[in-house]
């Protein structure tokens, strides 16, 4: 199954965070945060959404930089994706 986002809706793949410090201190589960930095893997066409024209600035593969709490979390096919509207992206990483 795949998904296809609506408007201006953009599915993302969480990166995995780190499981080590810098300094080489491994942390444990509950230490982590919530990793912020995504690759995008589905994006919509956008169009007018609530009477303003929406132009998609980002594309499949990008890496993108998340508020933290942004969007909706769903499950398909055993792995977690995340949908949210393009707007709640902060930037694009390089």
């Amino acid at each position: 199954m795949t998904i296809k986002p609506l408007a201006d809706r953009v599915v993302v793949k969480m990166v995995e965070a780190e499981e080590t410090t810098k300094s080489g201190i491994i942390l444990a589960g509950t230490a982590k945060e919530k990793p912020q930095v995504a690759q995008i893997v589905a994006v919509g066409p956008g169009g007018v959404v609530d009477g303003k024209e929406i132009t998609m600035y980002v594309k499949v593969d990008d890496k993108v930089l998340l508020s933290k709490y942004a969007g909706t979390e769903v499950k398909l096919d055993g792995v977690e994706y995340t949908i949210l509207r393009q707007s709640d992206i902060l930037a694009v990483v390089e």
